[in-house]
């Protein structure tokens, strides 16, 4: 099997295990400070090689988002950010495309694509998950400062893993 594959199937399990068994507590566990939850499965998504294409992209999304929503007892609820993020990946690339476009036989990540390229797309992506999430998740705008306290403060904690992340692992394919 090519070791793209091999590689992103090991980003997927340990992604999935990884906020359904440590993350999942901290969302939960901290009553005290209801704002707080650690969200990291989407860099799964984020890290997708350039050439997938869309529909594969938002099945995987669903795929991982339904594990997680296993975890979770959410039934569907990651499942819905993770396609929204998958289907918002494509724009967001358009968006951040360089001059001289991509080169599609690569990954988006920091050592392909800088740093500064990266944490931008990151956070752009991360930032759209949070809020679709915690929007379906309260399902009206009455609660709309909840909302945005939950997805700024979730989204500084959950960039700050996706850094530690890349700086750990910084996948190469």
């Amino acid at each position: 099997m090519n070791s793209l594959i091999l590689s992103n199937i090991y980003r997927f399990i340990g992604l999935v295990l990884l906020q359904g068994l440590v993350f999942q507590s901290i969302g939960t566990g901290w009553e005290g400070f209801p704002y707080l939850y650690v969200i990291v499965f989407p860099i799964f998504i984020f890290l997708l090689p350039l050439r997938t294409p869309l529909p594969l992209v938002i099945l995987l999304g669903f795929v991982a988002g339904i594990f997680v929503d296993f975890f979770y007892d959410t039934l569907g609820l990651h499942a819905s950010a993770a396609v929204f993020t998958a289907y918002a990946r494509t724009f967001v690339l358009k968006i951040l495309e360089p001059r001289g476009g991509y080169n599609v036989n690569l990954n988006p990540n920091v050592q392909y694509l800088g740093i500064r390229w990266f944490f931008q797309y990151s956070a752009i992506l991360m930032f759209l998950h949070l809020f679709f999430y915690f929007s379906v998740e309260a399902f009206t705008f009455v609660f709309i400062l909840d909302i945005l306290k939950k997805t700024i403060i979730s989204f500084v904690v959950s960039m700050l893993f996706v850094a530690i992340f890349q700086m750990i692992f910084n996948p190469r394919e």
